[in-house]
């Protein structure tokens, strides 16, 4: 694959994209109510995709090895990275939504501690994405971090996801999809336990 879709020229890469669809979305959707709803829909879809990858990377690889998850998990930490990047600008249309609305604008208490809790980890989990961080904080803690971040933002995108496919059938592919990946995570884990179970064995025989 090309390396400008490798390391953190994929972060760039990404990046410039995500900008570049912004600005096209403006220019179609406008600054109005309607124009920063599709925003945040089109945002929050982005997002939900680069977690996606990212939060299977590795028992994809498990199941499936070769090249394109190959890829996926040697570059988990830049796709992370490029995650995080695209829920920050989404972040930033909801505030320009909730800007445009004022007190029309709504938000739950759960959504609002549980979304600012997912943010507050995601910025800790990027600003130790870095070798020179990730060394400061130490192998324990940062596995710590960023398995509970991880898993924490798969908690929201569930909720918001499952939530939303109940009412609208049109969000059922995604729905499925985050709950298809926590699947092939607990069977990755169960075929680990299994393996190691049976070495175990082995070796006591």
């Amino acid at each position: 694959m090309s390396r400008w879709f490798q390391g953190w020229r994929l972060v760039g890469v990404a990046s410039a994209a995500l900008v570049a669809s912004q600005a096209l979305l403006f220019a179609a959707g406008g600054t109005d109510e309607a124009g920063l709803r599709l925003l945040v829909a089109v945002s929050a879809r982005i997002s939900v995709v680069l977690f996606l990858l990212v939060f299977v990377a590795a028992p994809a690889r498990r199941f499936w090895p070769n090249e394109t998850t190959r890829w996926m998990l040697r570059n988990r930490r830049y796709l992370g990275v490029s995650f995080g990047v695209a829920h920050f600008i989404h972040l930033f249309d909801i505030v320009l939504l909730a800007t445009l609305l004022g007190n029309g604008f709504e938000m739950d208490a759960a959504t609002l501690y549980g979304g600012g809790l997912a943010y507050v980890l995601l910025a800790a989990m990027m600003a130790t994405s870095f070798d020179r961080s990730a060394r400061w904080l130490g192998p324990r803690y940062w596995k710590w971090l960023h398995r509970a971040g991880l898993y924490w933002l798969w908690f929201i995108f569930m909720q918001s996801y499952t939530g939303r496919a109940v009412q609208m059938p049109e969000y059922i592919p995604l729905a499925a999809a985050v709950w298809g990946a926590l699947g092939l995570r607990i069977a990755a884990w169960r075929a680990s336990r299994a393996r190691t179970g049976a070495r175990v064995v082995a070796q006591a025989g």
